[in-house]
């Protein structure tokens, strides 16, 4: 049997559990914290498919009733109201559910913690998945692609499904930092992969394919997440969305048998379009690089420097953009859920054109230096004004109009950036090169977390990562000199 364009299955397939392991990163994030709003009604025992809430005179608090019959007492001054007072919104979520926030502080107090706590929990997770970025790049190169992934969704998939079992800020982390160490991989198994699979001027593309897909799974993760969370609580959510991945592990196994070298699926007229247009395919006896033959070369730290400035954009975008959105414009939960999703339509859109760009500019004629770097600077440019226009405009729509600029412009570059370890060099050095560049990612992710923690303004936080982007590509352009294979 052969296959017409089975590379493109490959990717295909890589990108759907791209979007799994969005949707089971975002699972905290969305359920973290949400305005969960209740009808007043006289009798809350009234048999009514929604959520419901009754005055209690007595004791100054209000009885609310989840349309799933769960109960909770509040008292009325930790409520809202909407709508002249008919509809009462209450602060719910993991934070409150599992005590990680105190449920009798202030509503100043609350917000306060609910950010610190999560930030505390995500650097744990970063410092998982920096650590995973490191040696799954090893990993991946030594086990090969196909094993890789399985190995990184088995542990991740299992990490998430787990976490429905959780009793407090200990346990929860605990689950969090197994999800991180399972979810790194995929981010140097792509860059590996797309280098075996594709020839070079069709490398960005993939690439933006694959950051396309993270931009669909963010898509998504609000409405699915916030959906389930509202239909089945947040314990069962951890489970569906957690086997997905597990799921998805059948199809990977029978499509990817082998590289494109010796498929028995692959037509000759697609091994030799691939093979022959892959620079590294004519070298011979290729032996992987080491990290200290790595770092020893100026040119890798284009890829180290500028994934530790530019990353934190699109973190800070993934942890703290719903309680963003929740706190400085009051969104409800299914507000949030249809709201959220904005910025990464932009993302999405930003992954696809800039690999299709440098490719484009590369068909044209142009050197694969000057396309990368032309790519990144387009990318640059639309970031910088967007963060500072979308941290300027008094309503939610025209905020996530804004971000989905931001992320479109750092997708537009980063896309680029990932791009560069199959760049400067062969298959057996691709995903260590890679694996460093998100391990400092992590590293200046953490910093950008921790740095934020000292910030009480959300439109001061987010746009002083403008200042990210100069720094990134500063650093890319002074180290990489010209892109090319390391000889």
């Amino acid at each position: 049997m052969k296959i017409k364009g089975l590379r493109w299955w490959i990717i295909g397939l890589i990108m759907m559990i791209t979007i799994i392991n969005y949707l089971d990163r975002g699972t905290l994030n969305y359920m973290w914290v949400a305005n969960i709003e209740y009808k007043l009604v006289d009798d809350v025992t009234t048999d009514i498919k929604e959520n419901r809430a009754q005055f209690s005179k007595e004791d100054n608090t209000y009885i609310l009733v989840s349309k799933r019959g769960e109960k909770i007492i509040q008292k009325a001054d930790m409520v809202s109201f909407k709508k002249d007072g008919q509809i009462v919104v209450n602060r719910q979520g993991i934070a409150y559910e599992l005590g990680i926030v105190d449920k009798d502080a202030s509503p100043e107090e609350a917000s306060r913690q609910a950010k610190d706590q999560l930030g505390i929990i995500t650097i744990f997770f970063m410092i998982a998945y920096g650590f995973s970025q490191l040696f799954s790049g090893k990993l991946y190169d030594k086990i090969g692609t196909r094993r890789g992934f399985v190995v990184s969704v088995l542990v991740w998939g299992v990490a998430d499904a787990l976490t429905s079992l959780s009793k407090g800020k200990v346990s929860l982390t605990g689950f969090r930092m197994m999800l991180g160490l399972g979810e790194a991989g995929p981010w140097p198994g792509a860059t590996k992969s797309n280098a075996e699979w594709f020839p070079q001027k069709e490398r960005a593309f993939a690439q933006g394919l694959f950051g396309a897909a993270a931009s669909i799974g963010s898509i998504l993760a609000p409405v699915v997440i916030l959906s389930l969370y509202m239909a089945i609580g947040w314990k069962l959510t951890f489970v569906v969305v957690g086997a997905l991945g597990i799921v998805w592990i059948i199809p990977w196994l029978i499509i990817n048998k082998k590289g494109p070298k010796e498929h028995k699926w692959i037509t000759e007229t697609e091994r030799e379009y691939i093979l022959s247009n892959q620079p590294e395919a004519k070298v011979t006896n290729e032996v992987g690089k080491s990290w200290g033959q790595l770092l020893a070369n100026k040119k890798n730290y284009s890829v180290i420097l500028g994934r530790f400035f530019l990353d934190p954009i699109w973190w800070m975008f993934v942890t703290f953009l719903p309680m963003y959105l929740v706190e400085e414009f009051n969104l409800n939960i299914k507000e949030l859920a249809f709201s959220a999703w904005v910025p990464y339509v932009g993302a999405m859109a930003g992954s696809v054109a800039g690999g299709w760009f440098s490719g484009h500019l590369i068909r044209k004629g142009a050197t694969v230096n000057k396309a990368r770097k032309t790519a990144m600077l387009v990318g640059g440019c639309i970031i910088i004004p967007s963060v500072i226009a979308s941290v300027m405009v008094p309503n939610a729509t025209l905020a996530v109009i804004l971000m989905a600029l931001v992320l479109g412009g750092f997708q537009f570059t980063m896309t680029n950036i990932q791009t560069l370890p199959s760049d400067l060099h062969g298959g057996k050095s691709v995903g260590s090169l890679a694996g460093l560049g998100g391990a400092a990612a992590v590293l200046g992710t953490i910093l950008a977390i921790l740095f934020a923690g000292q910030i009480a303004s959300w439109p001061l936080l987010f746009g002083l990562l403008a200042a990210l982007v100069p720094l990134s590509l500063i650093s890319i352009f002074l180290t990489v000199g010209k892109i090319e294979q390391i000889k």
